[in-house]
């Protein structure tokens, strides 16, 4: 019954595509993003929708929903390829085995900004082109900066204070913390604040910018700097493959150039949330630790495995995610 409903809507929505065009007015498309409207990459994808209008001469008109008003995180891929929504933002880790390819992009390969990251994830599509993307037209990809660990009460200088400890993770993140010897235990972020709170879990790994957006820096006390496994999250923006097909060349070259102004946009609001989201946590009285050179070898030395198992996992889809895994590295040292 679903999948009945699901195909008649993206019927409809195909049809009443094809009338406007035939009756020559603008083209109109909508917009889903999990994002609420007060996040700054919700603002971002509002503005991209804004200046495809202005470039297009209004010949493209976009209806924005954010806060899953249209389609939910989980579901926003889907709904794109069935035409629920046009275009769609979210991550793709919420659609996990599905895009085997692009996952290695949230390994915790040690990145150090959102830009860095947001340069890799463009780089890796554009070089490998993933069949896992083929049933959507990808406009860009963006990403978050380094995912470090914080703690409410024990700070953690060494990979030893980590025994006994349990971090809120998942994902990759849990496998990460179960490799430098934690207790992965999965919430998601909407659970996060409750749970270190309430001493549900000693601490979490999440982006520097959480500590405000989401107000963490109010239960966590320390932020380890962890760089040498700090992970990330990519995020997509992409458009139904039948509405983009339909659009005029012209239209696609300048949404085209848009979609690559605006990922570097992205990867600098991550930047800049980050650097909010550090101070907070020292205005609330919190402290950041480095780690010494040697323990942050050991902690990538520890965290190895789980870039192998990566590799394992996608070897049985007949991909070679030693490659992936080293063209991102390769990357890495381009985009600081």
């Amino acid at each position: 019954m679903k999948k009945t409903t699901l195909i008649l809507s993206a019927c409809a929505c195909l049809l009443g595509f094809a009338v406007t065009a035939l009756a020559g007015g603008p083209v109109k498309l909508t917009y889903s993003n999990f994002f609420p409207p007060t996040h700054i990459q919700s603002q971002l994808a509002e503005q991209w929708c804004r200046e495809v209008e202005k470039r297009t001469n209004g010949k493209v008109r976009i209806d924005y929903f954010p806060g899953s008003t249209l389609s939910k995180a989980h579901q926003n891929y889907d709904g794109v390829v069935e035409g629920i929504s046009d275009i769609g933002m979210s991550c793709l880790a919420y659609s996990r085995g599905r895009f085997p390819v692009m996952a290695a992009i949230d390994l915790p390969l040690g990145y150090r900004t959102g830009a860095q990251a947001t340069r890799v994830a463009n780089a890796v599509y554009e070089h490998f082109k993933p069949e896992e993307l083929s049933d959507v037209q990808p406009m860009y990809f963006h990403a978050h900066g380094p995912g470090l660990l914080f703690t409410t009460e024990k700070p953690v200088a060494a990979m030893a204070d980590l025994k006994g400890l349990k971090i809120r993770s998942t994902g990759n993140s849990a496998l990460l913390v179960e490799a430098l010897g934690g207790t992965p235990v999965a919430k998601p972020m909407s659970e996060t604040y409750q749970s270190l709170q309430r001493g549900i879990v000693d601490g979490s790994i999440h982006p520097v910018e959480s500590n405000k957006g989401w107000k963490l820096a109010e239960v966590v006390k320390f932020g380890t700097e962890s760089f040498s496994v700090a992970y990330t999250t990519t995020f997509f923006v992409v458009m139904n493959k039948d509405k983009w097909n339909a659009l005029d060349p012209d239209v696609q070259a300048a949404i085209m150039q848009i979609n690559k102004e605006w990922a570097d946009r992205h990867g600098a609001a991550w930047d800049d949330a980050d650097a909010l989201g550090r101070q907070y946590l020292l205005d609330q009285g919190g402290k950041f630790i480095a780690l010494s050179d040697a323990e942050s070898a050991a902690w990538a030395k520890a965290a190895q495995p789980v870039m192998d198992q990566y590799v394992k996992t996608v070897a049985e889809k007949k991909i070679d995610g030693a490659a992936v895994v080293d063209f991102i590295k390769a990357e890495m040292t381009k985009a600081q």
